[in-house]
């Protein structure tokens, strides 16, 4: 059964596959530079060897930074959405069903970490989960708004952070020069870990970086359930399979250019930065933080804009290829670190932003393709068989 087929016989519609293959493409984009560098210091490390280095960095924070991450959250929102209605209909006990999903993430989510990437989205999706389910009967209106809520408290506690390293800078630079060497001493284990270890050392930096960067999962669990929410809300008043919903054009009419316009700022602060522990690098990703909610709200709109275009050989192909964004996720992770990981082609710390951005394109276009190759014999992508599987016990 083709794409469309399937789809028409099912009542899914093409714009959530579309929005999940637009934020895997962004995801990767960004995440390359935690494959290609330290965490702690990502591109600061080395990767500013030309002006093209600072321009593609500047772009994709412009773009992609923090709006990627927004999407997919606000996808997996309409996924469990999606799997609360399914439970209805089948008349299902929802609640068991629902625990394997989330034990599934966590799994998931671990094994992402150990094996492929410490900047692993899928564990936090899985602890954030558990609390999505307390509100799978709450009303559109309150959704939203406690979504507001969620998200407005990370862009405060974003702007608390600034205003710390402002004052660490100002009033206490002995600590914050401390603070910077140890950076750099961590940035230097990840390079033995990643750039000469082996498999094993790999495992275990990642999972050391991970929890050394547990206090960062606050500010971005935040506006994980706020997104979560508005995912929820979309499925629940119906606008998500209706590209044609008069809060679309607004979207795309207002506040695409306001969130880009701002998100150019915060991009454009940050390419000023020397280094990471800087007011003008914290200050522009508050920046992205403040824009993102916008921005993303104007990605959608135009989304559904594209939507609502005429079925096109490669739109179809795209969004295809959305319907297994887990496997595309996983799959990008699997090969960005066998690119830069010392067990695989040794490229860690060697490579400017702008390779490293071009070659994260292209693993994020291949996977997509490949998974979009893969729905056209498969049912299902292999990691969401797997999940489905699991999530089901082998029923429907």
């Amino acid at each position: 059964m083709s794409y469309a087929t399937n789809n028409a016989a099912t009542g899914r519609h093409i714009m959530p596959d579309l929005v999940r293959s637009f934020a895997i493409i962004g995801i990767a984009l960004v995440n390359v530079g935690l494959f290609a560098y330290p965490m702690e210091l990502s591109y600061f490390d080395g990767g500013f060897q030309t002006v093209a280095d600072s321009w593609a960095h500047f772009s994709v924070n412009s773009l992609f930074s923090m709006k990627s991450y927004s999407l997919f959250s606000f996808m997996f929102g309409v996924g469990f959405a999606y799997q609360i209605q399914s439970a209805s209909r089948s008349e299902a006990g929802f609640g068991g069903r629902y625990s394997r999903r989330i034990i599934g993430l966590l799994v998931l989510g671990l094994a992402h970490i150990a094996f492929a990437f410490q900047g692993d989205i899928l564990l936090l999706y899985g602890l954030i989960g558990m609390l999505l389910f307390f509100f799978r009967n709450t009303k559109v209106k309150t959704l939203c708004w406690t979504a507001g809520v969620f998200i407005v408290l990370q862009v405060l506690l974003g702007l608390l952070l600034v205003g710390s390293i402002w004052a660490g800078l100002n009033y206490a630079p002995e600590e914050m020069a401390a603070a910077a060497d140890e950076l750099a001493v961590t940035a230097l284990q990840s390079r033995e870990a990643f750039g000469s270890g082996n498999f094993i050392d790999s495992i275990h930096q990642r999972l050391g970086e991970y929890t050394a960067a547990a206090p960062i999962f606050i500010y971005q669990g935040l506006g994980v359930l706020g997104y979560f929410l508005l995912g929820l809300a979309a499925v629940k008043s119906g606008i998500i399979s209706d590209p044609t919903a008069n809060i679309w054009k607004k979207f795309r009419g207002f506040a695409l250019p306001i969130g880009v316009l701002g998100s150019v700022y915060g991009a454009w602060l940050m390419m000023t930065a020397t280094e990471m522990m800087s007011v003008q690098m914290m200050g522009g990703m508050a920046v992205l933080g403040l824009f993102a909610p916008v921005s993303t709200a104007g990605y959608l709109g135009m989304i559904a804009l594209w939507a609502i275009g005429p079925a096109t050989k490669i739109k179809t192909f795209f969004a295809r290829g959305g319907t297994a964004t887990l496997s595309a996720y996983l799959l990008q992770s699997v090969l960005l670190s066998l690119i830069f990981n010392n067990y695989g082609l040794g490229l860690f710390g060697q490579l400017g932003a702008a390779y490293c951005i071009a070659i994260a394109l292209a693993v994020a276009v291949f996977t997509l393709a490949f998974m979009s190759i893969w729905r056209k014999k498969f049912k299902l992508g292999p990691v969401e068989y797997i999940f489905r599987s699991w999530t089901y016990l082998g029923k429907r």
